[in-house]
């Protein structure tokens, strides 16, 4: 009888300690799903879940594994709690137990345009393919495998008199796959990236966070099994396979133009012209960061995002921009010790950001550990200073590094130049 009773306590606690961890969670996702309301945040950019309400049991499966944390589970059931920050990498599908996710594009109020693309990766405008993300492939098993089937798709057209057999843009999952298998098929090949990192979204994902949660299968290298793989070690994978099959990228080399010459293209980017038989757009929907265009600015110590906050311990730091990423950076770089941090922002309030943010960063700035300069903005980056003028006029402050986070410019009118045609989806895979 003591053993029933002291069974049925422990029982009863675990559930007690389960239910109120629970109730916890739920409060929290709720008031995160406010805020998000509140700031406008409730249109997904992209690829993203639909929780299936009758299906889905409240595991949290989901929400443990999205990167993002834009998934929480209010009255027993999973909901996109902050939409705006889901990139549709898709692991939370993956994760569900009970099959209750679909992956869509759009909503019913916003359409996203998607390229078609034929089975064989193709667009409409021949020698021109799309794999990954930019096709509204988020998963990265399935952006590997997209990327090495384009290359057996375009090694079987003809050749020409062009440098390149194919140029690709982008070194996310799909564009490696893409290099690792030109390689491995003895093509001509060119791969750019605007950024200076490969990875692709993962690359942008929070420390630590898991990355992935199925095996691929890349060129030269085989198949690759991945339980579940945090960030770091994924990007360190990458870079690992990069160094060991010689595959070349071009870092800070951002496409320009596309235009079609006699049998093959003219890809003209940030630092040349070049010609190719195909072309494979394996870049992210994140688009193209969006520049300040002043003098200056294409200094190295010029950054479009922050990955790492402790690295500028201890320097002047400029952030630009006021949307919830500019806020967030500026607020981790002013817990370094001894980093002095300047926030400037072209409009006279914040709006549109999380109410956390603002309050975070008002405590900072209490503490002078932040400067905000609203009605400001950037007039010339140098070597060791910035020229800032604001309402207190143009003047010039110490600086050893600039981050932008003024969002991005999306492929899809350079696309629509070319050629390529897309589908407007409002709400369906």
């Amino acid at each position: 009888m003591i053993y029933t009773v002291l069974y049925a306590s422990i029982v009863l606690l675990a559930m007690f300690l389960y239910m109120r961890r629970q109730s916890r969670i739920q409060r929290s996702s709720m008031v995160e799903l406010k805020e998000a309301v509140q700031a406008g945040r409730t249109e997904p950019p992209s690829l993203h879940p639909v929780i299936d309400p009758a299906r889905c049991i409240g595991s949290g499966a989901c929400t443990k594994v999205c990167p993002e944390d834009a998934l929480g589970i209010v009255k027993g059931k999973a909901v996109l709690i902050n939409a705006a920050a889901c990139i549709g990498h898709g692991v939370c599908r993956l994760a569900c137990p009970v099959d209750a996710i679909s992956l869509v594009f759009g909503t019913e109020k916003r359409g996203i345009d998607i390229p078609h693309v034929t089975p064989d990766f193709e667009t409409n405008v021949p020698g021109i393919f799309i794999a990954g993300e930019l096709g509204g492939m988020g998963l990265i098993r399935k952006a590997v495998e997209q990327g090495r089937q384009a290359i057996d798709s375009i090694r079987k057209r003809p050749a020409t008199k062009a440098e390149f057999d194919v140029f690709i843009v982008g070194c996310g999952p799909a564009g490696i796959s893409a290099g690792l298998s030109a390689i491995a098929a003895k093509l001509k090949y060119k791969v750019i990236e605007q950024e200076d990192s490969i990875g692709g979204a993962v690359y942008h994902y929070p420390r630590n966070k898991i990355a992935m949660t199925a095996p691929m299968n890349l060129a030269i290298i085989g198949m690759v099994h991945f339980a579940e793989v945090q960030k770091e070690k994924l990007l360190d994978f990458w870079n690992d396979v990069v160094s060991k099959t010689g595959l070349v990228i071009h870092f800070r080399e951002q496409m320009e133009a596309i235009e079609k010459v006699d049998d093959h293209f003219l890809v003209k980017t940030s630092r040349g012209s070049y010609t190719a038989t195909s072309v494979l757009l394996s870049m992210g929907r994140r688009g193209t960061p969006r520049k300040l265009e002043v003098p200056g600015e294409e200094s190295a110590k010029v950054a479009y995002k922050l990955v790492d906050a402790a690295q500028y311990k201890g320097q002047s730091i400029l952030v630009v921009g006021g949307g919830d990423s500019a806020l967030e950076a500026a607020i981790a770089l002013s817990e370094q010790p001894d980093t002095k941090v300047i926030l400037s922002y072209r409009s006279s309030a914040f709006s549109r950001v999380k109410q956390k943010n603002q309050m975070l960063l008002t405590q900072q700035q209490k503490l002078g550990q932040l400067q905000v300069m609203l009605n400001s903005s950037v007039k010339k980056i140098q070597e060791k200073s910035v020229d800032i003028e604001s309402d207190a006029g143009l003047k010039r402050y110490p600086n050893d590094a600039v981050i932008v986070c003024a969002g991005g410019l999306l492929p899809t009118p350079l696309l629509q130049k070319i050629g390529i045609q897309f589908d407007t989806k409002f709400g369906r895979a």
